[in-house]
């Protein structure tokens, strides 16, 4: 499953200004929940819960967070390239500026981790998130994320 099956064209924030971890799951939840008909408030408790249980940043400047809702039809993805990085408690320490929002429905089980696992494996290449950062808008963002993996790991 590539990953633009997971991340439509509509779903890329390509300068999102925040200034707070809170701030910039509020505004993913806010256009997560525009484009899946999903309740806001439900979207957002979801990701800062998970958050509770320890940060989804995973190094490098990326951040994953993600959660599981009842209502949700299909797993769904959410890109944003921070407009500047943002603390998000990182385990490095580093500041985050990559942000893939991934929502699954509750039962997805291990769909669910594959596709976070397939995010993580593409976002702590190196290159492509050289080529994230170097993107100045949606469609050359999601040209970046539908790359062919280099190596298939």
């Amino acid at each position: 499953m590539p990953i633009t099956d997971l991340v439509a064209p509509e779903a890329i924030l390509p300068a999102l200004k925040v200034n707070s971890k809170k701030q910039a799951l509020q505004e993913l939840a806010a256009k997560a929940a525009a484009l899946t008909g999903q309740n806001e408030r439900s979207v957002f408790e979801v990701l800062l819960q998970r958050e509770k249980l320890g940060t989804t940043a995973v190094g490098y400047g990326v951040a994953i967070p993600h959660g599981k809702l009842p209502k949700l039809e299909k797993i769904f993805g959410l890109f944003a390239r921070l407009d500047r990085p943002i603390d998000f408690e990182a385990m490095d320490g580093q500041p985050v500026d990559l942000v893939f929002l991934l929502l699954a429905p509750e039962g997805a089980g291990a769909d669910h981790l594959k596709a976070l696992a397939r995010i993580a494996r593409l976002l702590r290449d190196q290159d492509i998130a050289k080529k994230l950062r170097a993107s100045r808008d949606a469609q050359a963002i999601y040209s970046v994320l539908a790359l062919p993996p280099a190596t298939a790991a």
